[in-house]
């Protein structure tokens, strides 16, 4: 099976540049909000887009973000919506690929099953769950592999030798390299070492590695993509969706703020190889 996100790493390895993953929370601040937030990033330069699922009780996630899920579920955001989200998107968008990141909880309690037909018929390309280790592929990486959506994993710093085999035993689409041990919203202390991490992780595999946590700006983006088939960039973007409140409410120009953001990281990603 190819996926879209198989067609989108291949195209862009064509064009001799990293992607850009760019990860917003589904229905923050508000579920119309969101869904025209979603609609312009691919627009603004977006390779791949990760949707936050929101949920209350996150482990991984900075402040940010976190507060990106309250704001979400505080407008009403329901696991039923983020699938209506992604299928309002296939509306207008084939071809640009839709992961969904979240934690296992809401998809348990919505029953698996249930959850990857929905999503696969909605048009979801790829699922990434944090608190589900591999000794759990049977919970719902397999059965998402059988379903057709790619199960991307997370690879750390503190991933040994011994450890990333395991990791990547059932991993597709992309590998995700975490740059750093801690939540998002971080700065990266060492290029150099996402580098050679990258560089690591790629002798075991050929799948294509994106690299996020840490990354903030165009010189960021161009910088890490010298090394990474991707750049996986969220923080910065919910940050600019935060600031654009007033009284709990999006100013207007929050659509165009987070498309600026946007392209400017799109063109660090392009110069990344030059």
């Amino acid at each position: 099976m190819t996926s879209r996100i198989d067609r989108r790493f291949a195209e862009l390895k064509q064009a001799g540049r990293p992607a850009l993953v760019t990860f917003v929370m589904a229905g923050d601040p508000d579920l119309a909000t969101g869904q025209a937030i979603l609609e312009a990033l691919p627009q603004a330069g977006a390779d791949i887009i990760e949707l936050g699922m929101p949920f209350s009780d996150p482990m991984a996630d900075g402040v940010a973000i976190q507060m990106g899920g309250r704001r979400a579920l505080a407008a009403g955001q329901t696991l039923t919506g983020v699938l209506d989200m992604v299928e309002t998107f296939r509306r207008k968008d084939e071809a640009t690929p839709i992961v969904l990141m979240g934690y296992y909880n809401p998809i348990y309690s919505f029953g698996v099953e249930r959850f990857l037909e929905t999503a696969r018929q909605a048009g979801v390309d790829g699922l990434i769950v944090v608190d589900l280790p591999p000794e759990e592929d049977e919970e719902l990486c397999l059965p998402a592999l059988r379903a057709g959506i790619n199960f991307i994993r997370l690879t750390t710093p503190t991933t040994d030798e011994h450890r990333l085999p395991s990791v990547l035993a059932n991993t597709s689409g992309f590998v995700y390299y975490v740059s750093m041990t801690g939540i998002t919203g971080a700065a990266i202390k060492s290029r150099g070492a996402v580098g050679e991490a990258v560089d690591r992780i790629k002798s075991h595999t050929e799948l294509p590695v994106a690299v996020g946590f840490g990354i903030k700006t165009a010189e960021d983006a161009a910088e890490i993509g010298r090394h990474a088939d991707g750049i996986v960039v969220g923080s910065v973007l919910v940050d600019a969706i935060a600031r654009s409140l007033a009284e709990g409410r999006p100013a207007p120009e929050v659509i165009a703020a987070v498309r600026d953001i946007v392209a400017d990281l799109a063109a660090g990603v392009k110069r990344a190889r030059n």
